[in-house]
């Protein structure tokens, strides 16, 4: 806001009256007072505030019973930003001379700019109700603001109505009331407003925000996706922009494409702590659980008590092997919600991780008791008893899974290798089957439904069903001899013996693999220790194991290049990248 002109009165007007208020004040004091003031409203007048504020100050350790001083000090600290010192000004100036107009208005403001809502509150209430000089629309505005943040939405709407009637041509303030409405969820009264802001300023970066984000929340999500892309464009530096935008993107199930626009956001404010949630959940969807952990751990520093981020980051630590570290978190979330189902159902999963099967047999259960139909959980606490080799509970909960998710194929998959287990090859076969309905892309699950229709002698059943596996998994040795074995009983003698032959090529594959892994694993120890001519020895040994193992070919590509073999690491290079991508 401007400095107010009307603040800078002549002090030499006012000497009489000082003289009557204060007695030690001499002659000379207020001449140069007043010397001080005219020299602080120049420079104010000019935009040197930095100088008005120093000649305002000495005005008032001249004079400091002159309400006139530290009125006109107030309002330059307030356009300084120095809103803490102006209050203490311009309250000295109210207590010298309650009626001051001007200093109530720049208190008012200060307090705002402050978070003082409340005291800023009754003295725009004393503005408003004077009728013979009505509150400017921008000073209307900012009162709004204060009712709203005091969450008095309808006087705030009422204020702001007020201000758009005085200025029916600034964009601004249909914005204002449009978030006023978002703020009571009166959405079509927000897009209303919202609207009209932009159909007087196309160019409001502020307007398409908040558009796009009504617009979101109400589904209209190819509409919110442009508003919302609009405004990053128009304001490219703005975090919150970009932070909805990614929002949006993973409403409509983009979250490759919402990553950037988080890190953007994080970019351009790295305090801003739901950029680093969002990414962090994104990333973890992504399946990149690693790169979400530290994001996840920023969140729960910043907000201890956020039951999703701890939750979610004990999950992350779960999906990459580390379920003891994901307990206290788990924990943690359950001491600030103990009704948290998800919280108790990822900390019984944990435990399972753990081998701790009774805990989380108690979390399933304690689960259950929130949620006494939730089929995860039910599930869950099949699995727990079947690790527990109690089967007859396992099954019990599983058959209670299957009955509340008719979709999910993991309850009818699993009760069909625990009937097998126990001999019961009808039932096995016929919950296998409806599993195999629901996800056909299962080859464990194909073969395991050929080697029970082994068991019952349905040579032709079993075949299909194991090719179908085969096509699936085709490196899988133990589907091939299985196979085989179908054919042999079938009189299929070649055939059968075909199967045998890929079967043991297989084997003899993994077989090669698994020594090349070892061989590469004990190159990068001893690479790891300087020994580097050793590691070389490693790393060839795990090539002759298995020339297409792109990791050795790679490892072996560092040793050569810290042995100072330029021309022997980038053919290493070569061979690994045409490997991993061929």
């Amino acid at each position: 806001m401007p400095l107010r002109p009307q603040l800078f009165l002549c002090i030499a007007l006012l000497a009489p009256a000082a003289h009557a208020q204060n007695n030690h004040a001499t002659e000379t004091d207020l001449q140069k007072a007043d010397a001080a003031f005219h020299a602080g409203y120049a420079a104010a007048s000019s935009g040197d505030l930095a100088t008005a504020r120093r000649q305002l100050q000495r005005v008032v350790q001249l004079a400091p019973q002159v309400e006139e001083g530290h009125s006109a000090l107030g309002a330059v600290l307030y356009k300084l930003g120095d809103y803490t010192k102006a209050i203490s000004e311009l309250e000295t100036a109210l207590r010298l001379k309650p009626e001051d107009r001007t200093a109530q208005e720049n208190l008012a403001l200060s307090y705002t700019q402050t978070g003082a809502d409340q005291k800023a509150l009754p003295i725009f209430e004393r503005l408003d109700n004077d009728t013979s000089q009505p509150l400017s629309p921008d000073l209307l505005v900012i009162y709004a603001r204060a009712l709203a943040a005091t969450q008095q939405l309808p006087a705030a709407i009422r204020k702001t109505q007020a201000a758009i009637a005085a200025t029916p041509q600034n964009a601004t303030s249909y914005d204002q009331l449009g978030s006023l409405y978002a703020q009571m969820q009166n959405w079509s009264e927000a897009q209303k407003a919202f609207e009209q802001a932009l159909h007087l300023d196309s160019q409001l970066a502020a307007a398409h925000l908040h558009l796009g984000v009504v617009l979101a929340t109400q589904q209209q999500l190819p509409a919110a996706l442009e508003e919302l892309t609009t405004a990053t464009q128009l304001d490219p530096k703005n975090a919150a922009a970009q932070l909805e935008l990614g929002k949006a993107f993973v409403t409509t199930n983009q979250d490759d494409a919402s990553i950037p626009h988080f890190q953007k956001a994080l970019v351009l404010d790295p305090t801003l702590i739901e950029a680093d949630h969002q990414l962090a959940m994104a990333l973890q969807r992504d399946g990149k659980e690693k790169e979400a952990i530290p994001l996840f751990e920023k969140v729960v520093a910043a907000q201890p008590r956020n039951v999703t981020a701890l939750t979610n980051l004990g999950l992350a630590l779960v999906q990459t092997g580390k379920a003891k570290e994901a307990i206290v978190y788990y924990q943690r979330a359950l001491a600030v919600d103990p009704g948290d189902i998800t919280a108790h159902e990822d900390l019984g999963v944990a435990y399972l991780q753990q081998s701790d099967i009774e805990d989380a047999i108690r979390e399933f259960r304690t689960g259950l008791a929130l949620a006494p139909d939730n089929p995860q959980l039910h599930y869950n606490l099949g699995l727990a008893f079947k690790l527990k080799d109690d089967l007859p509970q396992a099954i019990s909960e599983l058959e209670t899974a299957a009955k509340l998710d008719t979709a999910s194929p993991d309850p009818p998959y699993t009760l069909g290798i625990l009937y097998m287990q126990q001999g019961r090859f009808d039932e096995a076969a016929t919950q296998l089957r409806t599993a195999l309905d629901r996800r056909p892309e299962n080859g464990d699950g194909w073969a395991v439904l050929g080697s029970v229709y082994r068991e019952q002698a349905k040579y032709d059943e079993a075949g299909a069903a194991l090719k179908k596996a085969i096509a699936l998994l085709p490196n899988q040795p133990g589907t091939h001899i299985t196979l085989a074995s179908v054919l042999q009983e079938q009189g299929k003698k070649e055939e059968a013996a075909a199967e045998r032959k890929t079967a043991a090529d297989l084997t003899r594959v993994a077989v090669n693999r698994q020594r090349a892994t070892f061989a590469t694993n004990t190159g990068n120890l001893l690479l790891q220790k300087g020994e580097i001519t050793d590691a070389i020895d490693r790393y060839q040994d795990a090539i002759n194991s298995d020339p297409s193992y792109p990791d050795a070919h790679a490892q072996l590509a560092i040793a050569y290049e810290r042995q100072g073999r330029t021309a022997d690491a980038a053919t290493e290079r070569t061979k690994a990248a045409a490997l991993a991508h061929p």
